[in-house]
C-alpha cells in the first residue's frame, strides 16, 4: 500500500479555547493529506479526467495535541469498491508515538467531464497499491 506521511508542527492558530488543537483543524488536516496524496500519485492527465468527492467522514480523538507538538500525519487507502474508496488518516505525536486522532473517510470517484460517479479503474487502483 502506498502511503503518504508528513509532519505538522502545532502553532497557535491551530489551538482552541482549551489550548489544544481544534477539532476543525483535524478535519482540515485529513482533507489536506488526502488531496496531497492524490496530487502526488496522479499524473496531470489523470487529474484532468477524474476527481474525488467526500461522502462520509469520522474522526476518533484519542489524545490532545498542544502548542509546539509535532504531529505525524499518515494516510493510505484501506479498500476500494466500484466507485468508492475508504481512506485512513492516522495522526501521531511524533515524539511520544502516541495516537492523537484517527480518521476514516469514504470518497467517491468522479468523472470530470460528466461530473458523475465513475468506476475506479485498475490504473487508478494501482496508483495507491
Amino acid at each position: 500500500m502506498k502511503a503518504l506521511e508528513y509532519d505538522i508542527t502545532v502553532t497557535a492558530n491551530y489551538l482552541d479555547d482549551l489550548n489544544h488543537v481544534n477539532n476543525v483543524v483535524y478535519v482540515q488536516w485529513v482533507n489536506d493529506i488526502a488531496k496531497a496524496h492524490w496530487e502526488k500519485v496522479a499524473s496531470q492527465h489523470i487529474k484532468n479526467k477524474y476527481f474525488w468527492v467526500l461522502m462520509s467522514h469520522t474522526i476518533d480523538y484519542k489524545k490532545a495535541a498542544v502548542l509546539n507538538d509535532t504531529i505525524t500525519v499518515k494516510t493510505y487507502i484501506i479498500e476500494s469498491s466500484s466507485i468508492t474508496s475508504l481512506r485512513a488518516v492516522d495522526m501521531y505525536n511524533t515524539e511520544t508515538k502516541e495516537l492523537v486522532a484517527q480518521s476514516k473517510t469514504k470518497w467517491c470517484f468522479m468523472n470530470a467531464l460528466t461530473q458523475r460517479p465513475t468506476r475506479i479503474t485498475p490504473e487508478i487502483e494501482e496508483l495507491f497499491n
